[in-house]
């Protein structure tokens, strides 16, 4: 009994004092970012700022620190010859601080994504554009939030699991725009656990159970590929567009951490 505890209760206890730890931070500290993190993830790759390439909008002060929306904006249009093909979001003071990456083509028209991201502390919050001839380009934001990873679940987790992987896409007007870009939204019924979060039932922790990989695709040709991690909120929601050239089908499939896959499509009518 005391050996399924207390890793539990030292989950939980981390959780609070990483919170804690780093309520202090003020937007001008960059210690996390180029202390470990610009290298773990980039290297020694030269990131220049995204003006112009790449735009991060978040609250400066969050309402709820589990449900932080965040809108990314490419400033430059998805051509073959020039796009961006990567954009990975980072939340420097997170338990872990990869929260996703998406990979984005021609196909796109855009790249322009929104989601909502969980915030554990005060922290910057940054997303870095790759584009297609291999430069890095970076936007931030500073955001104030304390707790998202760690907020307890609530108590209706069982309907919640009762939905698990249920998706539906959801677009903007009755038909799609032949040759544009067409604004679409995913959304995806799963709890996203953290392994930090408290059952409100059970009072024990959950092991982490979340959504880590998102394909999307329209006629078999890939619009959004993303890695996920805990950060994404419960129940993802993602926004982003694709470019249709005919009538066709919008799939999404997704895996989580624990294997289990979904697909969901919808047809597109010009």
């Amino acid at each position: 009994m005391q050996t399924g505890i207390l890793p539990r209760i030292w989950l939980l206890v981390t959780g609070i004092a990483l919170s804690t730890l780093v309520q202090a931070t003020d937007p001008q500290d960059e210690g996390a970012w180029t202390g470990a993190l610009r290298a773990q993830y980039f290297g020694d790759r030269p990131i220049e700022e995204g003006n112009g390439v790449i735009e991060l909008t978040a609250p400066y002060r969050a309402e709820d620190p589990a449900l932080v929306p965040i809108q990314i904006t490419g400033k430059i249009p998805q051509t073959a010859e020039k796009y961006i093909r990567r954009i990975t979001l980072i939340i420097d003071n997170n338990p872990v601080p990869f929260a996703a990456s998406f990979d984005l083509t021609p196909a796109s028209g855009k790249a322009d994504l929104a989601m909502r991201v969980r915030v554990n502390s005060y922290t910057h919050v940054r997303a870095i554009a790759e584009t297609s001839d291999g430069k890095l380009y970076m936007s931030k934001a500073f955001v104030k939030a304390s707790g998202g990873c760690s907020a307890p679940l609530g108590a209706d987790l069982d309907a919640a699991m009762a939905r698990l992987g249920k998706m539906k896409f959801r677009m903007d007007g009755d038909k799609a725009v032949l040759g544009q870009p067409n604004a679409v939204q995913l959304l995806v019924s799963h709890p996203n656990i953290t392994g930090l979060q408290m059952d409100q039932i059970s009072r024990l922790i959950k092991p982490a159970h979340y959504v880590e990989e998102v394909k999307v695709s329209f006629d078999g040709t890939p619009v959004l590929t993303a890695r996920t991690d805990i950060a994404i909120s419960a129940d993802p929601n993602f926004r982003f567009y694709f470019v249709p050239d005919k009538a066709g089908e919008l799939k999404a499939e997704i895996r989580d951490n624990l294997g289990k896959t979904f697909t969901a499509s919808q047809t597109v009518t010009d």
